[in-house]
């Protein structure tokens, strides 16, 4: 059996690499192929690029690159027509894997969405892509099966596959108990793992550290950077500063761990801070033109993905095209100082946390995968795969 995948972001390639590495135990022969990251590479998938490197957002961006999603395109279009998988497994990354799922789609091949675009967040008139490109739609969130049943499209809940990773994550102790060695409460700043993200909320980040070093200046900040260029970036724009603000490169988990709130750039992220419990504000900024156009498209009354389970603001939350420094480090001031509040905020979060972080998702999305292909394919290798969504 052989199943492609396309994932274009870092959040993807996780996701799409314990997707495969489940599905690898449970059909030892299955082959596992297509775009994706490191993750998924080291996983098992073989890659035939690795777009997630490619990680791109909003629209100049991806009209630069549009010599090279073509090319990938007809090479995904090749591979369909001459290998034939048995399944074809999206993972977020919507502008390019709509393109995908047309493609496999034309040729007869099964099409699985794990961890669906928000369409019903932005541009909601996007499902009539999905009612007819994809087969089954994987739901992340709980309210998404039905939104998608509504509308005619094949859904299943399986979970959030960040709530497999979570419980596996394993910190750093040496690293941990030095910075709880030095004085001061933290407060961790998660600035995105796109470059473009950096760039545009790494100065509101620094101005809200600033406020709030004004009036607590015992308080220190960690960056939890994606990647080394990124702690680069933040640490020259550091320079001359003088702030306590320290860079870190691939110390999210304990950045997080070790932070009393957070302010963290919108993203999957926020499932890692809702299961830890931390009081955190959300922001996204980007380009006024980016802010008027999005307008138009976004139906959901927020943007972060904890308020969307909650369906109220337990993480304040900016999408914004200016600074919103003096905003974000009030919240800040007030969980630091207030601690009648601040507990009430981690009371909230953990209910929440209690309620919706079930582990499981990536064996149920992968059993579904694997019987649906079967069914498809005749094969009867596996018929007892676990998975409590198969009729």
């Amino acid at each position: 059996m052989r199943i492609f995948f396309s994932a274009g972001e870092p959040s993807g390639d996780l996701h799409g690499a314990n997707l495969v590495h489940t599905l690898r135990q449970l059909r030892p022969d299955i082959e596992c192929v297509g775009f994706g990251g490191e993750k998924m590479e080291a996983a098992g998938c073989r890659l035939l690029y690795p777009l997630c490197r490619l990680a791109v957002m909003w629209f100049l961006r991806v009209l630069a690159n549009a010599p090279v999603f073509l090319n990938l395109l007809s090479r995904a279009d090749r591979y369909f027509r001459h290998q034939r998988p048995d399944a074809v497994v999206l993972i977020d990354y919507p502008g390019f894997n709509w393109w995908v799922a047309r493609r496999a789609h034309f040729h007869g091949i099964p099409v699985f969405y794990f961890v669906p675009p928000q369409i019903w967040a932005w541009a909601s008139w996007r499902v009539e892509k999905m009612r007819r490109f994809v087969d089954h739609v994987l739901c992340s969130l709980p309210f998404e099966e039905s939104w998608y049943r509504e509308r005619g499209v094949s859904a299943h809940y399986v979970g959030h596959p960040y709530f497999d990773e979570l419980p596996q994550q394993q910190l750093d102790l040496g690293f941990v108990q030095g910075q709880q060695g030095r004085p001061g409460p933290i407060i961790g700043l998660l600035p995105g793992s796109r470059t473009q993200e950096v760039e545009r909320n790494l100065s509101t980040l620094v101005r809200s550290a600033a406020r709030v070093h004004e009036v607590r200046p015992d308080v220190r900040f960690l960056v939890a950077c994606y990647k080394e260029a990124h702690r680069q970036r933040v640490a020259d724009y550091l320079q001359g500063r003088g702030l306590p603000i320290e860079p870190l490169a691939g110390r999210t988990p304990e950045i997080i761990h070790l932070s009393q709130a957070c302010v963290a750039v919108s993203g999957s992220v926020g499932l890692e801070l809702l299961y830890r419990v931390k009081p955190t504000v959300v922001l996204y900024r980007i380009s006024p033109l980016d802010l008027r156009v999005g307008r138009f498209f976004k139906t959901s009354p927020y943007i972060s993905l904890v308020n969307l389970l909650a369906e109220k603001e337990l993480f304040p939350e900016y999408l914004t095209d200016r600074c919103e420094a003096p905003a974000i480090s009030t919240h800040l001031l007030r969980w630091l100082q207030d601690n009648g509040e601040y507990a009430e905020t981690c009371r909230h979060l953990k209910e929440l946390r209690d309620r919706v972080a079930e582990p499981g998702a990536c064996e149920r999305a992968a059993a579904f995968v694997l019987n649906q292909a079967i069914r498809g394919s005749g094969d009867q290798a596996i018929r007892d795969c676990p998975n409590p969504l198969v009729a």
